[in-house]
């Protein structure tokens, strides 16, 4: 019989020791002196559900944009811990790309929509579509929640298709064009645009409510 120990990962170790005193600055600081991203990519993908989780969790704040594609596969994860990591780590890659100058851009753009201020929202995100040396799908989806927000949903669908083209991990985008085709009366649309968002993210439970919903009525009529 074989009664040798398996170590436990020294990423999990500090992943436990973060549970345990939540500092999140300390984990950073640790995983960042030992692991490289490339390593944490491949991790994400192997291991028990703990160490995929630890994994998922330092990509999130270690990682950046060009790490997209790891956590997009990590949102349909068999562990549920997973793929909640993967959720909140990703949307906070979405914000990561580009130059720094671009990246502070970004960050007024979604905070000018969190303020409810859409009008200025879309035009600074405008200005960085224009301006921007690379396609940042992130501009494009808050471009698109301002039109939203505005009625101007004819344009928020065309920006969250945008985002789409460039990021096909934008769960986020794919459910706001189901949100606008709903106002826009067109419920077949609006639900193959919610089964989109649901396979790249299983966990969006409101989206899943509207899929059964318009099933049913589609069904009956």
């Amino acid at each position: 019989m074989d009664t040798r120990r398996v170590r436990t990962p020294v990423l999990v170790i500090y992943y436990n020791r973060y549970l345990t005193n939540q500092d999140c600055a300390l984990f950073v600081k640790r995983v960042a002196r030992r692991y490289a991203v490339s390593t944490l990519e491949r991790l994400v993908g192997v291991g028990d559900h703990t160490t995929r989780r630890a994994a998922v969790f330092a990509l999130s704040l270690l990682g950046d944009y060009e790490s997209n594609a790891v956590l997009g596969r990590a949102l349909v994860d068999r562990d549920r811990g997973v793929r909640s990591i993967a959720e909140s780590g990703i949307r906070e890659l979405w914000c990561r790309a580009g130059s720094q100058h671009e990246r502070e851009t970004l960050c007024r753009i979604v905070n000018l929509n969190d303020e409810r201020r859409h009008e200025e929202a879309a035009r600074l995100a405008s200005e960085l579509i224009r301006s921007s040396t690379s396609d940042i799908a992130e501009a494009w989806c808050q471009r698109g929640i301002a039109h939203y927000h505005l009625g101007q949903y004819d344009a928020a669908i065309r920006d969250c298709s945008q985002a789409l083209e460039i990021n096909p991990y934008h769960f986020t985008a794919a459910a706001g064009m189901g949100q606008c085709y709903m106002l826009q009366d067109n419920p077949v649309a609006a639900l193959e645009a919610f089964r989109r968002a649901l396979r790249l993210n299983p966990g969006l439970e409101e989206v899943r409510a509207q899929v059964v919903r318009l099933q049913r009525s589609l069904k009956k009529d």
